[in-house]
């Protein structure tokens, strides 16, 4: 087994790679390493950063360094002890529209030169292009991709199967079916350059999620050209194992400083916000006083501090099974990824498909985006699709759920049960109570301490659209679940309001004798006997 899945969280997975040159953590970067260009030469990212893999381009190595390369072997080329995967020449097409290499003359020279992780010479779809060409590009990069197992001649390369159509995702779905029979180790998201370049998260997330959805989850998928490290968790949480950068290189040749939160021209930075080894001792002034050379060389080590690290946070918030709160917390960091994130609530099958049942931790809710996270997902589609209440029950009583403690282990779950039962004697058996309210909508009262119903943390303070979700839950269980007879404990505010709403409606077009009790979180005797007469007037008429 080449490729092991260790932990997961959302699509997200720490796993482990082997090739020949040595074992991969996964997710991990691959720095861009362009040897005639190259700030920070790849013994130092393997010695200082703790680089395990790198890429580079077969293409350019073949057209300026051809003979050396081969006589070394790309390993000692390069002086770089880890991994190393080639591409071969897709980035130079989609820029320049052609490169001077056959397809299998660049499949053999990657053999020839010893890389450990090789792609093939694809055809890449590119940004803005008619469905004529976009079929062109899926197409001829599959009969490359076909034809590689007949030109191929070692076994201890692992293959990498990029995946084309690009924005037309009938065609890159296709794509992805017709590469996942090809018996590639890797296969990866062609043509999302221009996508990253002009932060087009959202249309990233169709792009990965389509591929994904028609691949095998047991092999890994490399997102070519990721860009800025803010975007890195976004891809991770779809399921990307691999992804490259030369963003640490390519800002620093501008004098783009990066953030957590985007990148900063130099001269416009009065503080250096970063306590990396380049930052921690000194300020703007110090760079900017540098030669251009050795501003470069400063800011692409900086820049790559920032993009390693970055990794690192993104596999312990998988450990943690803090992915889903650490997208929300990155998501503020740009509007294009706040706007990705939103998009995720078309995958929401997608997600609750691939995350784990339980985790270390309780979960953490901050506003209605939350509302996506696969545990909500996951308990919305079993509340309907595999719940049904106890037969015995015939009422319903609704209790907002104001915290998040377990209400059936409080005080007031007692004294309402207590009272209950003194008043309805052998007929309390009929009632069930149900508690509604975000992030799960409706549970109840004999699943609340079902992980992870009572084991979250949320504000009190609910918005438009986490009201919204509430009320539809509400109004779809009462719906379903044929009560006979409900009452409602409706807090004051905009929450109540709407709850009121909603009920009103949906137990009259239902046919459900209903009460609603005004309640602001204590059950005083008056509430307690409206939802008593109601209940006995009900259970009587019912018997």
């Amino acid at each position: 087994m080449f490729f092991e899945i260790r932990e997961h969280d959302l699509a997200g997975r720490i796993g482990k790679l082997r090739t020949k040159s040595g074992t991969v953590e996964t997710p991990t970067l691959l720095p861009v390493v362009n040897p005639n260009i190259q700030p920070i030469p790849p013994k130092e990212m393997e010695d200082k950063f703790g680089v395990e893999v790198l890429i580079t381009n077969a293409y350019i190595l073949k057209k300026h360094f051809n003979e050396e390369v081969a006589e070394k072997g790309i390993h000692a080329f390069l002086n770089f002890d880890g991994v190393v995967m080639t591409d071969s020449g897709a980035y130079q097409i989609l820029r320049y529209g052609d490169v001077e290499v056959a397809p299998d003359v660049i499949v053999k020279y990657q053999e020839l030169i010893g890389t450990d992780i090789a792609t093939i010479l694809d055809v890449p779809t590119g940004w803005e292009i008619g469905r004529a060409r976009a079929e062109y590009t899926v197409n001829e990069t599959l009969r490359r991709a076909e034809s590689l197992f007949e030109i191929k001649s070692r076994d201890d390369i692992l293959w990498v199967g990029p995946i084309q159509g690009g924005l037309h995702l009938n065609l890159l779905a296709e794509a992805a079916k017709r590469m996942s029979e090809l018996p590639f180790q890797i296969y990866a998201l062609g043509s999302p350059t221009v996508v990253m370049e002009r932060y087009l998260f959202s249309q990233l997330v169709d792009m990965i999620v389509t591929a994904k959805s028609n691949l095998p989850s047991s092999k890994p998928l490399h997102l070519f050209g990721a860009g800025h490290p803010f975007m890195f968790a976004l891809a991770v949480s779809l399921g990307c194992d691999l992804f490259d950068s030369a963003a640490y290189a390519l800002y620093a040749r501008e004098d783009r400083y990066m953030t957590d939160r985007g990148t900063v021209k130099l001269q416009n930075l009065r503080w250096l916000p970063c306590s990396c080894p380049i930052c921690i001792d000194k300020d703007p002034k110090d760079l900017l006083e540098l030669t251009a050379y050795e501003r470069q060389r400063a800011l692409a080590e900086h820049n790559l501090y920032v993009s390693m690290l970055e990794v690192k946070r993104i596999k312990e918030a998988i450990y943690e099974g803090r992915l889903w709160e650490y997208l929300e917390f990155k998501s503020k960091s740009h509007p294009s990824l706040y706007a990705a994130l939103k998009r995720l609530s078309n995958y929401r099958d997608f997600l609750e498909k691939a995350s784990p049942t339980t985790k270390r931790r309780g979960l953490l809710f901050y506003s209605s985006l939350s509302l996506v996270r696969p545990e909500v997902t996951r308990h919305i589609k079993r509340l309907f699709e595999r719940y049904t209440p106890p037969e015995d029950k015939k009422a319903l009583i609704l209790i907002p759920k104001l915290t998040s403690e377990p209400f059936i282990r409080s005080p007031l779950f007692e004294s309402f049960m207590k009272e209950l039962k003194a008043a309805l004697n052998g007929e309390v058996r009929k009632i069930h109570l149900c508690l509604y309210g975000w992030p799960f909508g409706i549970t109840p009262i004999e699943l609340e301490e079902t992980y992870p119903l009572s084991q979250f943390v949320a504000p009190e303070f609910m918005d438009l659209e986490t009201i919204k979700f509430t009320s539809e839950v509400v109004a779809k269980y009462i719906a379903d679940k044929n009560y006979r007879a409900a009452v409602l404990l409706s807090p004051s505010g905009e929450l109540g309001g709407k709850i009121c709403e909603v009920f009103v409606k949906t137990c009259l077009s239902n046919g459900v004798e209903y009460q609603i009790v005004p309640f602001d979180g204590e059950l005083d005797g008056k509430i307690l006997r409206k939802c008593i007469n109601l209940l006995r007037k009900i259970l009587k008429y019912q018997s």
